[in-house]
């Protein structure tokens, strides 16, 4: 937000400062204001039922006569143009309250500034800085960058693929082992029951 006027702007400023008000306050009838007609602007504070309404109205005043008197502009073809509250220091204050302890209390205040101007005076837009033949390269550069990082992001995903399915089959070939480590430890607990069976028979 702009704080200073140019010299050859049809602007006018005013700000009211150090006011004992709460900034939030000031700017819902700061908000009500902006953009619109001086005359519609006073009707519209002269209506609303706020506190904050008498000072915003008195640099609205302020700002008017300003335009008047400094930039020569006549006061029927004015418009708010921006207003904006600033939040100034707080007072710190406290109450007492019961068993010796005390409450604290905010004293805000802020300060606020509204500018009126002509409605058909348009800032100047920055200048467009077009391309030159040196910096047309460095985007085609730029843009070979982010294709190598995502072919690179691409055979990452590929890697790591891989390593999930070796994984997967290593885990299937450790299962197998141990099924086949248990189907020839059981024939062979059935070979020596039957070999102790045929010694048995014999010796009967």
């Amino acid at each position: 937000m702009a704080r200073k006027i140019a010299a050859d702007a049809p602007e006018a400023i005013a700000t009211a400062r150090f006011i004992r008000m709460s900034p939030t306050k000031a700017r819902q009838v700061v908000d009500l204001i902006r953009g619109r007609h001086i005359d519609d602007a006073r009707r519209v504070l002269a209506f609303t039922s706020k506190a904050a309404t008498e000072p915003v109205a008195k640099v609205l005043e302020s700002a008017v006569a300003n335009a008047e008197h400094n930039r020569g502009l006549i006061p029927d073809e004015l418009m708010v143009v921006r207003t904006w509250v600033d939040e100034g220091p707080t007072l710190k204050r406290f109450r007492p309250r019961a068993m010796g302890r005390a409450t604290r209390i905010r004293k805000r205040t802020c300060h606020i500034s509204v500018v009126v101007g002509r409605p058909g005076f348009l800032e100047t837009e920055p200048p467009v800085i077009e391309e030159t033949e040196a910096e047309a390269p460095k985007k085609k550069t730029t843009a070979k960058k982010t294709t190598a990082k995502k072919t690179t992001a691409k055979k990452t995903t590929k890697k790591t693929t891989a390593k999930k399915t070796t994984k997967k089959t290593t885990a299937k070939k450790t299962t197998a082992k141990k099924t086949t480590a248990k189907k020839t430890a059981a024939k062979r607990t059935t070979a020596k029951k039957t070999t102790k069976k045929k010694s048995e028979e014999g010796e009967s």
